[in-house]
């Protein structure tokens, strides 16, 4: 029900829910908006006309860190949506090794299966809460059995005393009052740290991956699958743990049970065809550079692109849990284009990406931003890890302000990397700090003012070879 909501948002409530983790980029967040509001819209449209509406796939420019990627992967999160990331530069042409490109939609399909199954499990993980309460209570205090002259169960002696018999009344009244009371005391939790021995499957099923022509690596798939077939439900070994712990296993065991599993492939599939996102990073790495003349490699470049075409134009692509018809799956394309330029695609996947955003580099007064107001801003991870030693990390805005300042400018003398200068500033910045909790300090208070600040970066800053490495 929550994904259904989320989908529902509207494009100005999109982009609102986007600023809470990203800084500026305001246009792009619009594109992004109003290309997940279409989705909905789709849906919701004439039946006679939806097929005929095909997604506005969108690519995005822009030096490395400045949030492609982030604005694509917040958006699948919003939607609920099969999302997934590739590499256009992992992708290699048909009839090389490497991986082809209907990789990313087998691999899509199968994340949005996993997506389905969990929702699946959930829903039935309190009738799998109940069978999972008697099996443990079951193992606790074994029930009275059946014997061959008795229809019913057998009982299992609850004392030393040899003299349990299973047809008289009163010993298998005092069989389920010992139940019940297990019972009461398992739904109270005073069981939860002893210890029963469970079985749980070992069955693992073998990685497998085949490289080669078109074809090939559907096989290995195929190969994966009778592999694991062939183990499935003999392989099973015994384990003891807390009751705690053994009811999980068993819950997530028995809800697994519960799921309809054709029904879950045939709804995954639908979702991968109308909500699926992919993501495809470095696209500028397979543009043919124009002023190149390494012909051999332009060539190669081309041929992904041409197999990426009909993937992107819309096509049948077969995974092992169905054909996915890819023409309302959303492509979102990412690349800095510095060598290259979006000219540079071949026309035909020029034309499948009509909707163009060039992101703009992040300022100091971004980077100050990205340090104080997204809800997942490094500062409060950082005071969150240090929190859980006892330790409350404050920065104040001057500390902030400089911090911001000299990721600016390391960005502008060494390399425009985005956002991602924090990571390796903070990290350094705070490295002394992270390596004397708790050694040296126990708990308290650490201010991190702008004194701190030049007294751990200066030296760093200022020598230009180690903020090469080290920055």
């Amino acid at each position: 029900m929550k994904r259904i909501q989320q989908q529902n948002l509207t494009p100005r409530q999109i982009v609102q829910e986007l600023d809470k983790y990203i800084i500026g980029q305001k246009q792009a967040k619009r594109s992004v908006a109003i290309a997940l509001r279409n989705r909905w819209r789709r849906l919701k449209s004439d039946p006679e006309i939806r097929d005929e509406i095909i997604p506005n796939n969108i690519l995005m420019i822009g030096p490395t860190g400045v949030g492609k990627t982030e604005i694509a992967r917040r958006l699948a999160k919003l939607a609920g949506a099969p999302f997934v990331k590739v590499e256009a530069s992992k992708f290699t042409e048909v009839g090389y090794v490497g991986r082809d490109v209907e990789s990313m939609i087998r691999d899509l399909t199968d994340l949005a299966l996993n997506m389905v199954k969990l929702e699946m499990q959930e829903r039935v993980k309190e009738k799998a809460a109940a069978i999972v309460e008697e099996k443990i209570l079951d193992i606790l205090i074994p029930p009275v059995r059946k014997t061959s002259s008795q229809k019913g169960p057998v009982s299992v002696s609850l004392s030393s005393d040899n003299d349990f018999n299973p047809e008289n009344a009163s010993d298998r009244e005092l069989n389920e009052r010992t139940r019940e009371r297990f019972r009461d005391k398992l739904k109270n939790g005073e069981l939860e740290e002893r210890k029963i021995e469970i079985e749980v499957d070992s069955r693992k099923t073998p990685m497998m991956q085949v490289f080669g022509p078109q074809g090939m690596e559907e096989m290995g798939v195929n190969l994966q699958d009778m592999l694991g077939n062939l183990t499935r439900g003999g392989r099973k070994s015994k384990r003891t743990l807390p009751v705690s712990e053994a009811r999980k296993v068993m819950i997530e065991t028995e809800a697994e049970k519960l799921i309809d599993h054709d029904a879950a492939a045939q709804e995954a599939l639908e979702r991968v065809q109308n909500q699926g996102i992919v993501f495809i990073d470095e696209i500028d790495k397979v543009a043919s550079d124009s002023g190149s003349s390494r012909g051999g490699a332009d060539v190669s470049r081309q041929g992904v692109q041409r197999d990426l075409l009909p993937i992107v134009e819309g096509s049948t692509v077969n995974t092992k849990h169905g054909i996915v018809k890819t023409d309302h799956i959303l492509f979102i394309g990412s690349g800095a284009f510095h060598v290259s330029k979006p000219s540079d695609l071949i026309p035909e996947l020029q034309g499948r990406f009509p909707i163009r955003v060039e992101l703009d580099s992040l300022t100091e007064h971004d980077f100050y931003e990205i340090l104080t107001k997204p809800r997942n801003a490094l500062t409060k991870q950082y005071q969150a890890m240090l929190a859980s030693e006892g330790v409350n990390v404050h920065f104040k805005e001057e500390a902030l302000l400089e911090i911001a300042k000299i990721a600016a400018e390391v960005n502008q003398q060494v390399e425009n990397i985005g956002a991602r200068r924090l990571h390796t500033i903070l990290s350094s910045l705070l490295e002394e700090l992270l390596f004397a909790v708790p050694d040296d300090i126990g708990s308290g208070e650490v201010t991190v003012d702008k004194e701190y600040v030049h007294k751990q970066l200066d030296g760093l800053v200022k020598d230009k070879d180690l903020s090469h490495y080290i920055l």
